[in-house]
This record gives C-alpha cells, sequence and structure tokens, in this order.
C-alpha cells in the first residue's frame, strides 16, 4: 500500500538575493601544524606519517626531516577555536596507533579557505599543494 505524504510548498530566493548560510555551518580551514624534537630514523617517520594519513583522510601533505616535521590539511568546524582545537589533539591522539615520534608542536597555522585562495592568488602565504603526499623537506 502506498503512502500518501502531505505535498510540501516550494520556496525560492529572489533573484538578486544573496544566500547567508547559517551562522552554525561547519566552514573549511587550512591547516598548518609544525612539529619539532628529538631525531628519529626517516623511515620510521615517514611510516608514521603515512599511518597518520590514512588515519586522518583529509590529510593534504606531510613533509618531513628526522627532527621536524609539517603537516597541511582542510578540517571542517563551527569556527576558527574548534579547529585549532582539532589540530592540536591531533598529533597526540595519534601518536600511539600511527607510531608518531614523541615531538612537541612548535607552530600552528589556521585560516579560513577564503583567506587561503587570497593568499595563494596572490603569491604569498601557503602554497598550494600541488605535491599531495608525503615529501622529505
Amino acid at each position: 500500500m502506498r503512502r500518501v505524504r502531505p505535498e510540501r510548498a516550494l520556496t525560492s530566493v529572489a533573484a538578486g538575493t544573496a544566500y547567508e548560510p547559517p551562522a552554525d555551518t561547519p566552514r573549511l580551514w587550512h591547516v598548518t601544524l609544525s612539529l619539532s624534537g628529538a631525531t628519529a630514523p626517516l623511515d620510521e617517520v615517514r611510516r608514521a606519517l603515512e599511518q597518520l594519513a590514512h588515519d586522518h583522510p583529509f590529510l593534504l601533505t606531510s613533509r618531513y626531516a628526522r627532527d621536524h616535521a609539517e603537516i597541511r590539511y582542510w578540517e571542517e568546524a563551527r569556527d576558527l577555536h574548534d579547529a585549532a582545537a582539532v589540530a592540536l589533539r591531533l598529533w597526540g591522539e595519534h601518536r600511539q596507533s600511527a607510531g608518531l615520534p614523541p615531538w612537541e608542536i612548535v607552530g600552528l597555522e589556521v585560516i579560513d579557505r577564503e583567506t587561503y585562495h587570497q593568499r595563494v592568488a596572490e603569491g604569498y602565504g601557503p602554497p598550494p599543494a600541488t605535491r599531495v603526499g608525503i615529501q622529505p623537506f
């Protein structure tokens, strides 16, 4: 037996009216996390970053050396505070599961999508992530 649903009226936006998303809608934030610490074997650092990329699929790029690394990715969050909080927990929460070195966070940059694209268009700021993946410095 087929259920009959009540009809819903369609609504539209008048021409020329800009769409404003609700204030609590998540936004995209570009995160750059810099880490540093005691020297670790390069192959172990690479393997750990590969595992982190598997565990955190939004990871764009990782650059690494024996005593430091930089991770860049997009985070979806309501505001900058939420995006920064997630970024500051990322390394510690995945340290055991990914086998990450016991390094500390020494830098964090979180910028909104619009600012990221504006910086790239103007030729300064973080370069576009053209080499997606895990690369040595």
